[in-house]
This record gives C-alpha cells, structure tokens and sequence, in this order.
C-alpha cells in the first residue's frame, strides 16, 4: 500500500511515499521537491555524487547506536529527475532520513536537512539554482529534534553573526521535515530491532583497569604528537588481553578502549591537553614559498606535525575542467586536487585514484578559496592547485586552505584576500562542563565529539565542515567554536603574511603569457575559418594557442613573451610575429 505524505518548504512541495518501490528493502522512500527526485541508486558515482554522499553519511552515522557497529547498513540513493532549480542533494538526505526511520534499523532519527541561502540579506529555505549562484552563502545544516549534526557551508567572508543566525533558521526549517517523516513513520508502524547494551563485569573492568592504566596515562601524550602512534597502543592492548580467558576478550577490547578515550577525555575536561597544549593554543606554525624552481607558484605550510606541501599551476582558459552533472555541463577554472600517500603517516600502502576522503578535502579546500579567486577578464586563466601532504597529525584539508593561499600568491595570483584554515574540536560532558580545542591533533578529533573545520580572511568565513560524535551539541557551543576558530584563523594570517604578504607583481617565467582581444561576435567564423582551417593555421605558424569564447572574446595565450601574439588590424584582428 503506498503512502504519501507532503509539507510546504521554502514555497515549494516536499513529497515523501513509501509502500510503492523496493519492496524487499527494509526501507525505501521516494522523495521528491519540485520535480527533483531521488531514490535508492547503484553504479560508480562522479566526485558530486561522492560529496552528496559524504553529506548523508556524516549527517545520519551519529544516530546509529554504539552497539548497533559492526552490522551493515547500506544506503543507495539514486537520481531519477532534475528540473535545474531544486539541487537533488537536500531530496537526497531527506529521502535517506525517511527512508532508515521506517526500517527496522535502529536510529536516533530522524533527522532534517535543508540549505539555507543569503541573499540581499535574507536567508532563504532551499534557494532555487539560480538565488545559490548570486547567494553570500550557501548553508547545509542536518539537526534532529534537539541538536546540530552536521554543516556544510561556502559563503563570500560573511561574519561568524551571519553563520549563527543562518544555523538558527536551518534549525527552525528542519523541524517541519522531521515533523513530516514522523507522520510517515507513524503510518507505516516500523518494528524496530532491539539493541541490547552488554553488560561489563566489574571485575574485569577492575583487572583491565589495574593492568593498563598507568601505561595508558604514560602513552597518551606520546600518541598527541604522531598520528599514526597506534602501534604502541595496539601493542598494550595485546599484553592486556594476553591475561584474559577467551571469553573475555571480546569485552576486554570494549573496556581497554573505553579506559583509554576516558583518559583523553578527562584530561582535556581538566583544563590540559595531551600535548601539553592549552584549549586555544595552536601548535607552532611556519609557511615558505618559492621551494620548487620552475612550478608557477608553490608553498610549504605546517602547523605542528602536519606539513602540506602545495603547487599552484596556470594555464590557458581551455584546460579548465568541463564536468557532466545531473543538471548539465559546467565548467570550472579553478581545481584544487588533494594527495595524501601512505607515508605522511609513517605507514606503507597502495596509492591509486583519490579515494573519498581525498575527494572530499580537496573540494573543502577548493571551497574555501573560490570566493577570492579573480574574475576570468581580470585574469583570464585556468588554475590548478595540487597538495600533497608531507605528514599528518589532524586537519590537513585546512593546512591545504594555508598552502593554497600561500602558493597563489607566489604564482602571482591577485586573489582578494588571503584564506587560512582551523580545525576545532570538543568534548563535552553536559551543557556545563564541555572544552573547546583549537587545533585540534588525530588523537583529539578520534577521541573528541567535534571536527569543526572553519577557512576564511579576516573580513570573514568563506568554507565551512562539521561533523559530530555527540547529540549534545547545542548553538551557545557553536558560537564558542566560530569565536576561538576566528582568533586563531587571524594568527595564521599572521604568519602567512610574513612568508608573502601580497601576490608577486607577475606571473612566473615559466607560466604561460595570456592577452585579451575582443572582437565583434559576427567576425568570429572569420577567425575559425572554414573547419578551424583559419585558426589552425594562426596556432600552427605563431605557437600560441587560441581560445574564443561566444561574445567575441579572444584569449590568446604562449609560453613566453617571446611567443608570436596578436593585435587588432583592418577592423577585427591580425597577428604579428
């Protein structure tokens, strides 16, 4: 039997059915928004599909209970149509939501999700295609009933105010959208499966903790200052459980994990942190350009045991990247890619095609830069920044935000301002007793309730990332976070300043030389010839290449200046040698 159920969102019908697709799933829902629906999917997915589908899974993975790990639970969503105006991303999360709450799964749900966009100073419920392009900010916010899950956030270096108030309004929106799923659920009546907690013996936990604390105590602060320090841990963990009976093992594991993230946690709570750190302390920073001699622009930044290495790289307005989307073709001329190998964490392993994470931290720190890119008629050509990470120990994608600034400018980029990155974390206990870290270090973020990554300038935030392991997250918390994110965004700008203050007068010698010549629409066939047989042969005898874009604008671009290039003769164009 199908059911259906529909709510008003931002002027437009969000539907969400079940009962009519997928009958041997434990749940399945189709949503739809407008004429944007989204159902269960299979087949290799584009980078924007992975995105969307790291936005789902950080947005339901905190509500599946502790004791629910180890079972699988997959979620295949699948686009059926697109009508340019509605994203599918939003459909997307709301239909996973939907479609988990009326499973038998169990689930702290169900959540919302909406965007909420700013423009001319209003904030708009899932802006239409068009209004996110002209928007100061595009905001994803998931809630449950109580608190924030996850964000998702660009904006052009609005303040910390506008990102609270924009949270404030996503919350408010998100709770129509539960509202409905509950209608949904209550209709459809789920039987969901019983977890049971397991019950540890006192005893065990007594031997466990007599055995290992100490050296637990011992190793945290060596762990703080290597990400890959596990090794010790594991090898503690082995001479514990070596004294266990084998039924003991399986809830020794559980109880040694347990006595080491209670370590972490209560001696951050204390007011200390494993390094030694205070709560709003940055590990100590440094920033070089100009290490490589013959890339156009490139940098080292580090920020403790975390060093990124980053090359920026210019060329003709023909190479950006052409992307096949849902919603059509686009363009992008500036692609940031990220790399992270196996040795920056002292391990070995395969190194192939990015996988997800890298995926993800290139487009944050893609993000976070786009705001200040130059307009293509102010300059006019494709830009490709790449970071390889040297050595991790937490938040590489902001090290990444760093060192694209930091390249840029030494590739003579005229970038509007220059963009740092920091990544927060929290534990918290209660409303009360709860710490904020600044800088937050692998041991931190794998033991903490919050990676909260936040890139911007001075003037403001231009990308924001968070994810969460707690339901406690309240928007008091979050405006201590943006507020400790922003004095220590402004110390990084501090020192990236004193490695290059503004971006170099030129650009390399090694870059290629653009010039733009503009001619009326109705001469460009004269240009191309009949067949490209015209252009060809200006390519073929100057050794530049040559680029047309619809209303007549020509980019003309060559090595160096050296290169045979053009100017204006009769009434349209001519090249000399």
């Amino acid at each position: 039997m199908k059911i259906e159920k529909s709510i008003e969102l931002g002027g437009r019908i969000l539907t969400l059915s079940t009962g009519h697709v997928a009958a041997q799933a434990d749940g399945a829902v189709m949503a739809s928004y407008g004429e944007s629906r989204w159902v269960k999917r299979e087949g290799r997915p584009t980078d924007e599909e992975i995105l969307s589908a790291r936005l789902i899974d950080r947005s339901i993975r905190p509500l599946f209970p502790k004791e629910y790990a180890g079972r699988d639970v997959q979620v295949i969503v699948t686009v059926l149509s697109v009508d340019m105006e509605n994203r599918p991303d939003i459909v997307a999360a709301v239909a996973t939501s939907a479609a988990i709450a009326i499973s038998p799964i169990p689930w702290d749900g169900p959540m919302g999700v909406v965007r909420i966009g700013l423009k001319e100073k209003k904030y708009l419920t899932n802006p239409v295609e068009t209004d996110i392009d002209l928007a100061n900010m595009d905001l994803i916010v998931a809630t449950n009933r109580e608190a924030v899950i996850m964000i998702e956030a660009g904006a052009k270096q609005v303040s910390e105010e506008i990102i609270v108030k924009g949270i404030e309004a996503a919350q408010k929106e998100s709770t129509k959208v539960i509202e409905l799923i509950d209608e949904l659920v209550s209709e459809v009546k789920p039987k969901k499966v019983k977890v049971e907690k397991s019950e540890i013996s006192k005893d065990l936990y007594k031997k466990i903790k007599n055995d290992s604390l100490k050296q637990i105590q011992e190793l945290v602060p060596a762990m703080a200052i290597m990400e890959a320090g596990y090794s010790a841990m594991d090898e503690l963990k082995r001479a514990v459980l070596a004294s266990l009976d084998d039924s003991e093992k399986a809830m020794g594991v559980k109880i040694f994990e347990s006595l080491f993230q209670d370590e972490v946690r209560s001696l951050i709570l204390s007011g200390k942190r494993p390094d030694g750190r205070k709560h709003d302390e940055i590990r100590p920073l440094s920033a070089q350009v100009g290490i490589l001699p013959r890339t156009h622009g490139s940098a080292i930044f580090q920020r403790g045991q975390t060093q990124a290495m980053t090359i920026a790289t210019l060329g003709a307005p023909s190479l950006e990247q052409l992307i096949e989307t849902a919603t059509g073709e686009e363009s992008k001329r500036y692609i940031h890619h990220y790399s992270m190998p196996p040795f920056s964490i002292g391990e070995t392993g395969r190194i192939g095609s990015p996988n997800r994470r890298e995926i993800g931290h290139g487009a944050l720190a893609e993000r976070a830069l786009i705001p200040v890119i130059p307009e293509e008629n102010e300059f006019p050509y494709t830009i490709r920044v790449v970071t390889e990470i040297l050595s991790s120990n937490g938040s590489t994608s902001m090290a990444s935000v760093c060192g694209s600034t930091l390249s840029l400018m030494d590739a003579g980029v005229p970038i509007k301002a220059p963009i740092a990155g920091i990544a927060m974390g929290l534990v918290v206990e209660n409303d009360k007793k709860y710490a904020v870290l600044t800088d937050i270090v692998g041991l931190e973020d794998g033991n903490g309730d919050m990676d909260f990554k936040v890139a911007g300038s001075k003037d403001g935030i231009t990308a924001m990332q968070m994810d969460v392991k707690t339901l406690n997250l309240t928007l008091p918390v979050l405006e201590a976070a943006l507020a400790q994110a922003k004095s220590a965004r402004l110390e990084i700008l501090k020192v990236i300043a004193s490695a290059i203050d503004k971006p170099r007068d030129g650009v390399s010698k090694y870059a290629p030389k653009i010039k733009i010549i503009r001619i009326p629409p109705d001469k460009i066939g004269e240009l191309i010839g009949p067949g490209g047989k015209t252009i060809k042969k200006i390519i073929a005898e100057t050794g530049a290449q040559v680029d047309v874009d619809d209303d007549g604008t020509v980019f003309i671009s060559g090595v160096t200046k050296e290169s045979k290039f053009f100017r204006a003769k009769k009434d349209w164009f001519t090249y000399q040698t």
